[in-house]
C-alpha cells in the first residue's frame, strides 16, 4: 500500500508540473536553426538529434514576454494553411504590441530602428522586403532565427497572448547541447 500511495503521489506531482510549471518540447524543424537543432533528414536540419528544450509555462503568468526570447506557442490557423503545419511552434519574439516590423534586404526594423540581432548565423539571414501592421495590444511578432527557412510571422501575423505556452529557459537533450537561456 505505501508503494501504491508513494507512485500515485509521485505520478500526480509530475502531472502537475507539467500541466502547470514547465513542459518538455522537441525542435521538429529548421526554423531555429543554428539556435535549435533539428535532426536530419528533415529538410534543413542539420543535426543527428533533435533538440529538446524546457518550457517554463508558469512565467507568463507573472510577466509578459520579452523581445529575444525564444517562446512556444499554439500556432494560428493561418499558419496551417500557409505553412502545412499547425500544432506548436517555437520562435523568437521580435515585435511587441503596438510596435511596427518592417524587413528590408534581410534586416529587420522595429519602429524604424534596425534590430540587433547577434544570435543569427549570417548565412541564415534572407534577403527579404517586408512591411506589416502595427503590433495590436496582447500581439506578438515573431521569427525564426533560420529567416531562409522560417514559415513565422511574416506569413501568417501576429501571435495572440493568449496562445503563447511560455519562454523557452533550458536545452537539455542531446547532453552535449544542454544549456540554460
Amino acid at each position: 500500500m505505501d508503494w501504491i500511495v508513494t507512485l500515485a503521489a509521485a505520478a500526480l506531482a509530475i502531472f502537475l508540473l507539467e500541466a502547470e510549471v514547465a513542459q518538455p518540447f522537441r525542435v521538429p524543424t529548421a526554423s531555429m536553426e543554428q539556435t535549435l537543432l533539428c535532426a536530419r533528414p528533415t529538410v534543413g536540419c542539420t543535426a543527428r538529434f533533435n533538440d529538446r528544450v524546457l518550457v517554463a509555462k508558469i512565467v507568463f503568468r507573472f510577466r509578459d514576454p520579452h523581445r529575444g526570447e525564444i517562446v512556444v506557442f499554439h500556432a494560428p490557423a493561418a499558419a496551417k494553411r500557409k505553412c502545412s503545419e499547425g500544432g506548436t511552434y517555437l520562435k523568437r519574439v521580435i515585435g511587441l504590441p503596438g510596435e511596427r516590423v518592417t524587413e528590408t534586404e534581410g534586416f529587420v526594423y522595429v519602429d524604424g530602428r534596425k534590430l540587433s540581432e547577434p544570435y543569427l548565423d549570417p548565412h541564415s539571414r534572407d534577403a527579404d522586403f517586408g512591411s506589416w501592421p502595427r503590433l495590436g495590444p496582447n500581439r506578438y511578432f515573431v521569427m525564426g532565427d533560420n529567416r531562409i527557412a522560417s514559415c513565422d510571422s511574416r506569413t501568417w501575423g501576429p501571435v495572440p497572448r493568449s496562445a503563447l505556452i511560455g519562454p523557452v529557459v533550458a536545452t537539455y537533450w542531446p547532453p552535449w547541447r544542454a544549456t540554460i537561456r
